[in-house]
This record gives C-alpha cells, structure tokens and sequence, in this order.
C-alpha cells in the first residue's frame, strides 16, 4: 500500500492537472479517473490514515464533484442539439439513447456519485434529473414534430376521395308541345277567351250523348274508344268538347260563353301520324246574334297570329254530329313555306262549325234566343307544323337529342 505521503503527492498532482486541465486541453474524464483512483486508495486507508488525509480526501471530491457539474453541463447541451438535430423517429431514438439509456452518458457520469460527499450526492443527483428533464423535454417535442409530420404524410398519401363529380346545372326549356299549346291558349285569351277545364275520365253521357252523338254512332265503338266499365258509362274522353257541354250546364241559360278547353284526349290510334294519347283545344262562343262569319273571322286572326300574317286560309264543307254548318279549315303549303315552294297543296289544320240546335238544347240552352260556334284543333299538328316535325311520335319518345332542339 503506498504512503500517505505518496498518495497526498498523486492526489495534488491530479488537483493541479484539473485546475490547469483547460490551458493543457486535456480531457475531464481522463483527469476525474485520476482522482477517483486516488480517494480509491485513500478509503482503503486505516481509521488512523483517512483521518490524516481528510483534508484531501475533501479536495479530491470536491474536484471530482465540480468535473461532474461540467460533465452534466456538457452533456445538456450536447444532448439538446443531438436530438434537435435528429431527421426521424430511429435517430431521434439512437440519440435518446446515447445519452439517457442504461449504458448512456448520463448513466456513466452517475456512477461517479459515490465518490461525492454526503452534502455533494442530494446537490448532484437535483442537477443530475434536471438534465435529464430538460433532454426529454426536447425529445418529447421532437416526438410530437415528428408524429405530427408522420401523420400529416399518410393523410395525403392515403387519402379518398369520398366525393362524387359535381352534377353539371342543367337549364330546363318547355316541352315542344307546351310550347305549342302556350302559344294557342295565349292567343285565344288576348281575344278575351277563359280557359275551361274537366275530367280526362268522363261519363259517357257528357263525352257522346250531350253533343248529339246517338248510341249507335260509330265513335262509341270500342275499337275507336278507351272504356273504362262493361256498360260502357265512363271512358277516357276522345276530345274536350265534354268540357263545352259542362260548361253550358253549369252556366245560366241563354248566358254568354267564350271559352277554349285545352286538354289530353285518348284514341284507339298509333302510328306516324296519330297517337292513343294526344292534345287538343277546343273552343266555345254562345250569344245573341252569333254567326259563321263571327267564327271565320275569330279563325282568320287566330291561324295568321300562329303561322304569320301572309298565311292563306280556305274553308272547305264538312260533316260534325255536334255542329250544323260543318267546316273543315286548311291552310297552304305555299303560305307556310313563305314563298319557297310553288305548290298549291293544302294541309287540314282545325275543324269548326255552328253550334248544332240540339247540342244547346240538350245542355239547357235555347236556339230560338243564342246561337254559337265551336272549334277543335290538334296541338300536335301544330306544333309540327311550327317547328318542322315530321313524326308525332317524337314528341312522346323523350329522346334528349330530339326535346334539346327546342
């Protein structure tokens, strides 16, 4: 065992190196060895012996207490920059590591602790949990950066779009046979005409019987006629002259009337040309002194206001159960095509006629006071005629490419 005075000689040898330890540029732990390895020597001393070299003993630890101070403080801030350095979770971890794992810095600095005075350990260990708070603070932050950042990168990578395309806004427009049938019902109602409405399933009495239609007439048949009962009392109505019988029933005897009945009517008919559901407008004019050249002219104004002003217009004789004169109303090719065509070829737009004596008696009126007249046009025909249709057909197929023209 060496002497006490050898180990007071190594012992002042190691205080000087660690006061002088920076203008030499030697390293702390190098010189902390050398003085744990003296105070090793000097507890192995007797009672007799450490009681001589308690005053260095002190200085020993003292020395070996302040190179711990500046070994925590060197490891704060190597640690805080390692970790803020760190470019990911794994070097953040291998950082963490390095410094607070079990064979980290912090660990190896700590087993200098029982070289430390019982006054100097609780001082140390308070500075030692310091440190390693403040390091795990800015690992925690870190963390958090990462975790953050991490997360924000599988939102856009896993993304879903959960959204359907937007609906494009399409502009509805009125259908070719609306189009039609506005501009009619306008025009009647500019010469002050009202606008009557009825069933579309009507009684057969009202739809036949009370417009002088006998049982056995051939528009009763059931392959001209949609029937709705075995006895034949209700069917879906063949025209809207039932809304002119209706309305002169629910009217004052003798009283004037001026009435169109726009509507849907149903014939057994399909093709080209003709169609089991189609429209039509009907007119109604009852009063004192009402006569044929009252509905010539009421028709004049009417198909010139539709077709333009130089169309030309002939009546033609003709036949209705319900109206007694009868006239079949055409206009001309030549006048629709406006000059483009010579042809002298007519085209049957409307049928018309007096209201026949037994319709206004059979509906409460008297023909020895009023008189009237009544016509009945197919929407259809006009609309083709005004827009250049050539199929009825068209109108009811709701074909896109078709209804978009108009």
């Amino acid at each position: 065992m060496e002497s006490l005075e050898t180990l007071r000689q190594k012992a002042q040898q190691a205080l000087d190196a660690c006061k002088d330890r920076k203008a030499q540029d030697e390293s702390g732990r190098t010189i902390g060895s050398a003085l744990a390895e003296v105070l090793g020597e000097i507890k192995k001393l007797g009672k007799e012996g450490r009681a001589l070299a308690a005053e260095t003993e002190a200085a020993v630890s003292r020395a070996i207490a302040g190179l711990m101070k500046e070994e925590l403080a060197g490891l704060r801030e190597e640690a805080k920059k390692a970790l803020e350095e760190s470019t990911d979770e794994k070097t953040l971890q291998e950082a963490r590591v390095a410094y607070l794992g079990k064979k980290g810095r912090l660990t190896a600095i700590l087993r200098g602790m029982k070289d430390l005075t019982a006054e100097d350990r609780p001082v140390m260990g308070a500075l030692a949990n310091t440190v390693r708070e403040e390091i795990e603070a800015v690992e925690a932050e870190k963390k958090a950066e990462f975790k953050a950042a991490n997360l924000a990168k599988r939102i856009r990578e896993e993304r879903i779009d959960i959204t359907l395309p937007a609906r494009r806004h399409q502009t509805g427009h009125i259908h070719p046979l609306n189009k039609a049938l506005h501009l009619i019902m306008d025009t009647f109602m500019n010469m002050g005409y009202s606008v009557a409405e009825g069933p579309e399933i009507e009684e057969d009495y009202y739809n036949f019987y009370c417009l002088n239609l006998p049982k056995d007439h051939p528009a009763r048949d059931m392959q001209d006629s949609f029937y709705l009962t075995e006895n034949m009392n209700f069917l879906l109505r063949t025209h809207t002259s039932p809304v002119q019988a209706r309305t002169l029933q629910s009217h004052e005897p003798n009283s004037p009337i001026r009435v169109i009945a726009p509507g849907k009517v149903f014939r057994w008919d399909n093709d080209a040309t003709h169609s089991p559901v189609f429209h039509q407008v009907e007119g109604l004019v009852v009063d004192k002194g009402i006569k044929f050249s009252d509905l010539k002219g009421t028709l004049e104004i009417f198909l010139k206001e539709i077709f333009g002003s130089d169309t030309k217009i002939r009546f033609r004789s003709s036949y209705f159960p319900f109206t007694e004169p009868s006239a079949e109303v055409d206009i001309s090719f030549a006048s629709r095509m406006h000059g483009e065509t010579n042809a002298d070829e007519w085209l049957e737009i409307l049928g018309a006629g007096m209201v026949h004596p037994n319709v206004l008696t059979l509906n409460g009126y008297d023909p020895a006071k009023v008189s009237g007249f009544a016509f009945g046009m197919g929407v259809e025909r006009i609309a083709m005629l005004l827009y250049g249709i050539d199929d009825l057909r068209l109108f009811y197929e709701n074909d896109m490419r078709f209804l978009k023209q108009f």
